[in-house]
């Protein structure tokens, strides 16, 4: 008898929050194995050779099979047939689609609002020292970049990114957007379709997506019904 597959995580981190929603949408059983990022337990190196030689979260464990990357584990466990078809779709033409954004997203939308979180909220909490605006200012226009291409491009009369309904797409975006909430950027003020967006991603994937952003609403001070 196999076992569940084990499911190394933080919840501080953007792609772990992701596969957190995902397979709890889908239903699928795991064994939470919670790593402590903020106290270094993935520095160590009982855990680069027991967990992941990567030193990164996420990762799994899948009876003996050790995989890293949030999308390879995505892909993985789709092909083993634990995600369902309408959060990645097993038809050639609709997951190319997802994948597509994917593959986009990583270099653009997921490197640039990561970039501003670490340099206006994570860096000065580890070392003490305050960015200066003109960095601050470069970090925010690199990444309103992207987000005005999900405005303008990967939302254009569509309800969800990659169509008329929820796919894991929606979800990774989401995490990757809602962490510049705790660096005090507001990405509903200047960006309409996303705040309506963001909105029915949180409703499709309730209460697991609130559970997940728990720890990003409270540093941030802004719960999921905060007004502008």
């Amino acid at each position: 008898m196999t076992s569940p597959i084990r499911y190394y995580y933080d919840l501080m981190s953007q792609p772990s929050r992701a596969l957190f929603i995902i397979f709890r949408l889908s239903n699928m059983p795991f064994e939470d194995c919670v790593v402590a990022l903020r106290n270094g337990d993935h520095l160590t190196e009982d855990f680069k050779q027991q967990i992941n030689r990567f030193q990164r979260v996420p990762c799994i464990h899948d009876n003996g099979y050790k995989l890293a990357e949030s999308v390879a584990i995505l892909r993985y466990l789709s092909a083993k047939g634990k995600i369902p078809e309408h959060l990645y779709p097993k038809y050639f033409v609709d997951q190319s689609r997802v994948d597509e954004f994917l593959e986009w997203q990583h270099m653009s939308l997921r490197l640039t609002c990561a970039m501003y979180f670490r340099t206006v909220w994570l860096e000065p909490l580890l070392t003490g020292r305050t960015p200066s605006e003109a960095k601050i200012e470069s970090f925010r226009m690199h990444m309103e970049r992207n987000l005005d291409v999900v405005e303008e491009v990967w939302l254009e009369g569509k309800d969800f990114l990659t169509g008329s309904t929820l796919t894991v797409a929606d979800i990774f975006a989401a995490c990757e957007i809602e962490q510049t909430r705790m660096a005090d950027y507001d990405v509903r003020i200047k960006y309409p379709k996303i705040r309506a967006w963001l909105k029915r991603v949180r409703q499709s994937c309730n209460p697991y997506y609130d559970v997940a952003h728990e720890f990003v609403y409270k540093i941030s001070g802004t719960g999921p019904q905060a007004k502008l």
